[in-house]
């Protein structure tokens, strides 16, 4: 193969057998030069390598040009490229294989231009890598973002991790590389080798479009199977295409998926396991959702999954994708939304990672003012980088689009808005305003969310956002962040100090029940009692509450009556159902012995009875965003630590009257104001014996008489059992 040897330089040859070549495809593969065909094959394994058609029949013999495994032939008077196979043999084996080079790129300039924009809504579907039929042969196509990168090689199980065999192509136009690796099949481990514009080697990097991943500690990428997934959630989805969010019930109940429950020997349980045990207990308890924590892929268990490496890989500690998408499926089919805590916030600089990825910082910001984040040790992505926005945007639309997931619960909202989230003077710059509101986030969370409400009305976001930033959750057009509903972080902070207070010294901070009605319709809030909330030594919700054990569960009863009754769509942490002791150990399973103890079972039945209230009664749901849905009628009771409100749903729906006296004493006598003389059945209340209670209470209704108290029309003598809160709704009939 004369002719074309002598036009490659020696250095380019030096290049190519090394793998720095800026542009592999300009010299491997099939070329039309002058008299021919010009073809170049680099397989460093190979001793003898053939050209040969579809039937095994010999096209042409390479004649081996470097001791590396560079092969050159020419085909003299050939003008067009036949579809080739190589042949090629060693002392050892003989194999064969398509040309890589052989085939052409895949990504258009369309998808370049979406992408420096910060507009293509399905990146998902052109980075990463796919499983498809190129040019009448399958293979995969792998595509990453690098534009700092000199070199970038796909390397894995099937090319015995050597980067020389799979140098991919640079578009130049948007920084990705590409390349399609034929005869590659589904569960194929893969990376890719980055080599940085200074000439250094990065360490193996894991894809960030990856869509499936080794078990840690193995942190390689996974090619996942192309074949759709069969869906059975027709009536779910149906039915989540007519609904109003603000006005459904929805009592999520939060979920840390590695120990809820664990196998024998504490194994994890799979995903078809949680499916089998977890599903039918959350629809058991009424709940109407599940939030799951971070289920992205990470690298360390004990951040929770907080930690993000592989933004769209659900996590192989309970399977692949698709036993994920088998247990969305069955959560739909029972009734259950699934809720995905998704976290944009940050990520760690584990090497094989997001950070420096081509050598260069890439996804997170330049600035260490704005790229680190101390309270974490993590990176902070560059929210003003278009391609980085556009990554995450299309993260957050994969989980809907793909998994069917119902909601994105975003983490850490507070730390993206503020500048000076967490630093010090002199640790942080201003935005071009002179202010401290990272501007660059706020429009990224702002697109995030019109993407997500324009294309998936269904689905809902939900800020966990910890300060009184105005309008998280108004829409767009009014200013507003545009999430769906808000974190009520001060609610749950001022309720649980009260709580924990001994009940002689609540009166002394009434005022932490009351406050938080006073901004419960600024936003769509949530009420939480998560995981944050049992953990770094604060103990569980059981050991906060003050008395000996009879009482701690009588405050939790009424706590939790309390909490259904006020405003605002409600959230519980698994375990706090049933009233663990321990403080939530992410190694271990929950205590579900306890349940078997009276007490512990009657906390359990409590919130069941709680959700299903929650769910039969419009006026426990329909208007939590709504003031007109709430009316305080005794606030004022500090000394006797009583509260009363009525809640309200839409017209025709019974209104509801909530009472709470949150000391040991009794009251006999009570005098409550109602806005309707009549009969008004008692529908809950959390002293009743089978709860573990005192059996105190009002014989199952009152009669409120045409008698004004407390600025209504009608009112009513009750009995107010200790430490309780007590339900009546009007009856209609």
């Amino acid at each position: 193969m004369t002719q074309q040897a002598a036009a490659l330089h020696r250095d380019e040859v030096e290049q190519l057998v090394s793998a720095r070549h800026h542009d592999p495809f300009a010299v491997l593969g099939p070329h039309l030069v002058a008299g021919g065909l010009a073809v170049r094959v680099l397989l460093p394994d190979a001793e003898t390598l053939e050209m040969i058609d579809a039937k095994g029949g010999r096209l042409a013999s390479f004649e081996k040009t470097h001791p590396s495994g560079l092969f050159e032939t020419f085909l003299p008077g050939k003008q067009k490229v036949p579809r080739y196979q190589l042949r090629a043999a060693n002392p050892r084996a003989s194999w064969q294989l398509y040309d890589t080079y052989s085939f052409g790129p895949l990504l258009g300039s369309v998808d370049d231009y979406l992408l420096v924009e910060g507009s293509h809504q399905a990146l998902y579907d052109k980075l990463g890598a796919h499983r498809i039929t190129h040019e009448g042969v399958e293979g995969v196509h792998f595509a990453v973002w690098a534009p700092h990168a000199a070199r970038v090689s796909v390397v894995g199980d099937f090319n015995d991790w050597d980067g020389r065999r799979h140098q991919m192509r640079k578009r130049l136009d948007s920084g990705v590389w590409e390349i399609f690796a034929p005869l590659v099949g589904v569960n194929a481990i893969y990376k890719y080798e980055v080599i940085a514009a200074s000439g250094a080697r990065q360490p193996l990097k894991a894809d960030p479009f990856g869509f499936s991943a080794q078990l840690r500690p193995d942190t390689a990428s996974l090619v996942t199977d192309p074949a759709p997934f069969v869906w059975k959630d027709e009536a779910h989805m149906a039915h989540l295409a007519r609904r109003n969010s603000r006005a459904e019930a929805m009592s999520i109940y939060e979920v840390h998926l590695g120990s809820w429950r664990r196998g024998d020997y504490g194994r994890f349980l799979s995903y078809d396991e949680l499916a089998d045990q977890l599903v039918p207990y959350v629809a058991y308890m009424g709940f109407t959702h599940i939030e799951l924590m971070p289920i992205s892929e990470h690298p360390l268990d004990d951040s929770w999954g907080y930690q993000p490496v592989g933004l769209f890989a659900p996590t192989r500690r309970f399977g692949d994708p698709a036993g994920f998408a088998r247990f969305v499926d069955r959560a739909h089919r029972a009734g259950l939304g699934v809720i995905l805590d998704w976290v944009p916030a940050h990520f760690p600089t584990d090497p094989h990672g997001l950070a420096w990825f081509d050598g260069h910082t890439l996804y997170e910001d330049p600035d260490p003012k704005r790229g680190f984040h101390p309270d974490w040790n993590t990176a902070i992505f560059d929210f003003g980088r278009a391609e980085v926005a556009n990554m995450l945007a299309a993260n957050a639309l994969y989980w809907i689009k793909h998994f069917h997931i119902d909601g994105l619960r975003v983490d850490a909202v507070a730390s993206m808005l503020y500048l000076d989230y967490s630093r010090k003077a002199g640790e942080w710059s201003a935005n071009i305003h002179g202010s401290n509101q990272n501007l660059e986030a706020i429009a990224f969370l702002r697109k995030v969310n019109k993407l997500v409400y324009g294309l998936h009305p269904y689905a809902m976001t939900i800020a966990e956002e910890s300060t009184s930033w105005p309008g998280v959750s108004q829409p767009l057009e009014h200013g507003g962040l545009g999430f769906g509903f808000k974190w009520n972080m001060g609610w749950m902070h001022d309720t649980l100090n009260y709580m924990m207070k001994e009940p002689v010294h609540r009166s002394h901070h009434h005022h932490d029940m009351t406050f938080g009605l006073l901004y419960a319709f600024a936003e769509n809030f949530v009420l939480p009692l998560s995981h944050d909330e049992v953990v770094h030594g604060k103990g569980s919700l059981i050991t906060r509450m003050p008395g000996d054990n009879w009482q701690k569960f009588a405050n939790l009863r009424g706590y939790y009556g309390f909490m259904w009754g006020h405003p605002g769509k409600k959230l519980l942490f698994m375990g706090q159902e049933f009233g663990q002791w321990r403080e939530w150990n992410f190694r271990e399973g929950l205590d579900w012995h306890l349940t078997d103890h009276p007490l512990h079972r009657g906390l359990q039945l409590l919130v069941r009875d709680l959700n299903h209230l929650h769910r039969t009664w419009p006026a426990l749901h329909q208007r939590d965003c709504e003031s007109e849905g709430f009316s305080w009628v005794v606030a004022d009771d500090a000394a006797q630590s009583v509260f009363a409100w009525l809640r309200f749903g839409f017209d025709g729906a019974a209104p509801i009257l909530v009472v709470s006296n949150f000391t040991p004493v009794p009251r006999a006598s009570y005098r409550i104001g109602l806005p309707q003389a009549g009969l008004w059945r008692e529908i809950l209340n959390t002293d009743a014996q089978i709860y573990g209670g005192s059996g105190q209470g009002n014989l199952g209704a009152v009669v409120a008489a045409a008698n004004p108290s407390h600025g209504q029309v009608a009112s009513a003598e009750f009995m107010l059992p200790p430490l309780a809160t007590i339900y009546f709704a009007l009856d209609t009939a």
